[in-house]
């Protein structure tokens, strides 16, 4: 029996144009398998209103953009029966890079024929779902930074990085994991679901999606010139091994800094109180995974 899969493109994400692949899809879906309904979004949360819409209707609903277009999708269809695909269009494209989506548009809409279908963790903090990354501190300053710029893409964010490091302060954090207390001075702390940002830069290198844990990475402040070393340490999979990150794993967290500011989830920032609390819901999204995904 044909399935019904639902494509949301988001047409600013990642500054790429996605004029084409409706195309692409009408051409390289398997057609056996699925019956497709298009739609574009034209405002902020369309995608996410688009997808609740589709619970229970469509088996697959497609996040065609970023990280935030996958979250806002994630966000409607988590603990539904309906699956999250993803063709990726962002900056960073974290959690399809994690899960071994093709970057190749065309072989990212091959890739849902084949329905490989796992389910995953996802995570709340303060009730937001989130299903790759959050945090506080220097990454959600950067994110709320970012979100302000009208270019868009992977240069453009690490040029706001470069701007805002040294401007950037540490702040004291009284965290307590699964019960036990700590107090860290942190440049960041970050929740990770899966291992990495985006763009392949790993944080947490043995983090996993389906350990019902989530990795809290609390990153110290840290000489500007080891910021070279840090990336390079990121991308071989090695960020673990430096002194100034350390990573506890948990399933309930609370973390209670010096007042309100930007948090992210995935990526996108919003303002939060100066309590949090993050927990991880196992098992809680079913999402089509890239051919070389292992658990």
């Amino acid at each position: 029996m044909k399935g019904k899969a639902l494509f949301i493109i988001n047409p600013i994400s990642g500054g790429k144009n996605k004029d084409g692949v409706p195309d692409l899809i009408e051409k390289h879906l398997d057609a056996g398998k699925f019956e497709p309904v298009i739609l574009f979004t034209d405002s902020v949360s369309h995608a996410r209103q688009l997808a609740k819409e589709a619970v229970n209707k469509f088996d697959v609903v497609v996040a065609v953009g970023g990280d935030g277009t996958v979250n806002e999708v994630a966000s409607a269809i988590v603990g539904s029966n309906t699956a999250l695909g993803i063709i990726p269009f962002g900056s960073g494209n974290g959690l399809a890079r994690f899960l071994q989506v093709p970057m190749d548009t065309v072989e990212a809409i091959k890739t849902l024929g084949k329905g490989h279908i796992e389910s995953i963790d996802s995570g709340t903090l303060n009730g937001n779902p989130f299903f790759n990354m959050a945090g506080m501190g220097f990454d959600a300053h950067i994110a709320e930074v970012f979100s302000h710029n009208k270019k868009r893409g992977f240069i453009s964010y690490i040029k706001s990085a470069f701007e805002e490091i040294n401007k950037y302060k540490p702040q004291l954090y009284k965290i307590e994991i699964d019960g036990k207390s700590y107090e860290r001075e942190a440049f960041m702390v970050s929740f990770a679901n899966s291992s990495q940002y985006g763009n392949n830069a790993h944080i947490s290198p043995h983090a996993s999606v389906q350990d019902g844990l989530l990795d809290v990475c609390v990153i110290k402040q840290f000489p500007f010139w080891r910021l070279v070393e840090m990336g390079i340490r990121m991308i071989t999979k090695t960020a673990d091994k430096v002194k100034f990150l350390e990573i506890i794993r948990g399933a309930e967290i609370t973390v209670k800094r010096t007042g309100t500011g930007p948090i992210h989830l995935d990526g996108e920032p919003q303002m939060q109180t100066a309590d949090i609390h993050v927990k991880v819901i196992p098992a809680s999204l079913k999402v089509i995974v890239g051919a070389e995904y292992k658990k």
